[in-house]
């Protein structure tokens, strides 16, 4: 199998290797079913036959999240055709590595007995990353021919929420008793076919399944096999609850440089582990969706979807942006007899409401940041604010000056310049104001602070550095 995950030119190249093969699939079919020849249909099915079978060669190399790369870059009916040429027996874990949006189109392809299958494929926490997107009487069928242990990780994977540590538990653990030597865990782990994914410790539990420490890898390997378990196992461990916020233990993951991790009851009985893998997931799926709302979109979108889709999507956030475009465009109206009056004022505005902008884009990403780190606490806000305020009073003193010295130079007014300056450090510290306080209001009203932040704060840095620039130039220049 080729694995391409740590070369993105051979991912690439593999993209560019299918989408030629569905090009020339698409051409020589096409020339074939024109031609008039004898045998024409059994002729048409050959070559069919032909190209079909290089494609799914080619498909079959793949590593799966390759494959679910590639069908994310695919139009719908290609991708389509491409997802019919996968052998059902990866089904299931391809469906794993596709984006939310592109699983969907993939799901609404399949029958019944195809999603039973590629559910059946999977583990139980695989099944639980996947059975929310599945139809209710598929996930019903494929929890019904479950063995009972399956059936209670599973019911127990899915009633957490998807930010919880629950819903990403690894049930597949190795345990031993702390009584035993290192010889017995050796052989005790020679009758595996293969050790779980990430399994860098064993997890030491007494008869009650209650965690009693760990035994890395590396120190099973070094020491005199007749040690006993517990002379060497490290009894200090980083332990997570399934109910435990998911964010918070990726940050722990990060700080403790954790490959797995066990999962305990709050009476401390191991349950599950969690992995680096899930976190990765985690934390690559959270920058996602904050990239989105920051945009002001709803949700993560197929790129390839209907039109309709894309529409329902992006409208919310677009309405809020005409609105607060048409309120700085009411603000501009205002100040028409000024603008009449100083034609200069006109090519000035956008410079001081674009530098806002960027500014306060640069503060509410840090604020975003902040908060989804846990490092901002109620005390610190203010001394946050009051430094953000300094920030902006120092870039608007040094650039609005250096702008305002460019005014003066253009237009021959010094007072010119000295509003261009002025204006440039009050719309920054309004920019600094709104980067604090819009994410903060959108945890108080539970919401995701980055949503659409970067269209409020460009609303109001608009609105804002218009009315400023053109009410400090009606005031001292005219």
């Amino acid at each position: 199998m080729s694995d391409n995950r740590h070369n993105p030119e051979g991912l690439h190249a593999s993209l560019q290797q299918v989408m030629a093969l569905l090009h020339r699939h698409k051409i020589v079919e096409e020339l074939i079913h024109r031609q008039d020849m004898p045998k024409h249909d059994l002729v048409e099915d050959l070559v069919h036959r032909q190209n079909i079978a290089e494609l799914q060669k080619r498909l079959d190399q793949l590593h799966p999240a390759d494959v679910a790369y590639i069908l994310e870059a695919l139009p719908l009916e290609e991708r389509l055709l491409v997802w019919d040429l996968v052998k059902s027996e990866r089904d299931g874990e391809i469906l794993l590595e596709v984006s939310d949006a592109v699983r969907e189109s993939l799901i609404q392809s399949m029958d019944r007995e195809e999603l039973v299958a590629a559910a059946e494929s999977l583990d139980a926490d695989e099944l639980a990353d996947l059975a929310p997107d599945l139809p209710q009487h598929v996930v019903h069928e494929v929890i019904g021919s479950l063995d009972s242990k399956e059936r209670e990780q599973l019911q127990s994977a899915l009633s957490h929420s998807e930010e919880q540590v629950g819903s990403v538990m690894d049930f597949d653990v190795v345990k031993i008793r702390a009584d035993v030597k290192l010889e017995v865990v050796l052989r005790y782990l020679r009758r595996f076919e293969e050790l779980p994914t990430h399994a860098d410790k064993i997890f030491v539990v007494d008869e009650d399944e209650i965690l009693q420490g760990v035994l890395p890898i590396n120190v099973l390997l070094v020491n005199d096999p007749d040690e006993l378990v517990e002379d060497v196992m490290a009894r200090d461990v980083v332990t997570f609850r399934p109910d435990e916020d998911l964010g918070e233990a990726a940050q722990a993951f990060e700080r403790y440089d954790l490959v797995s991790a066990p999962v305990v009851t709050h009476e401390g009985k191991l349950i599950a582990r969690v992995t680096i893998e899930a976190m990765v997931d985690y934390i690559r799926e959270e920058s996602e969706t904050e990239v989105l709302n920051m945009a002001g979109l709803k949700e993560e979108e197929d790129l390839f979807a209907p039109v309709i889709r894309s529409v329902q999507n992006r409208w919310a956030w677009l309405a809020i942006n005409l609105i607060t475009a048409f309120v700085a465009s009411r603000v501009i109206g205002v100040f028409e007899d000024a603008i009449e009056k100083l034609v200069a004022l006109a090519a000035l505005m956008p410079i001081v409401a674009g530098i806002g902008g960027n500014s306060g884009n640069q503060t509410i990403t840090m604020i975003v940041r902040a908060l989804a780190l846990g490092q901002l606490q109620p005390n610190n806000i203010s001394r946050l604010w009051r430094k953000e305020i300094g920030v902006a009073m120092v870039n608007g003193v040094v650039w609005g000056g250096l702008i305002g010295l460019i005014a003066f130079i253009l237009y021959g007014s010094p007072s010119l310049g000295v509003v261009m300056t002025a204006a440039m450090t009050l719309n920054l510290m309004l920019a600094a104001t709104m980067g604090v306080v819009v994410p903060l209001l959108m945890v108080r009203f539970g919401r995701d602070p980055a949503m659409g932040s970067s269209v409020m704060i460009t609303a109001c840095t608009d609105s804002g550095g218009f009315f400023i620039f053109l009410g400090l130039a009606t005031l001292f220049l005219l």
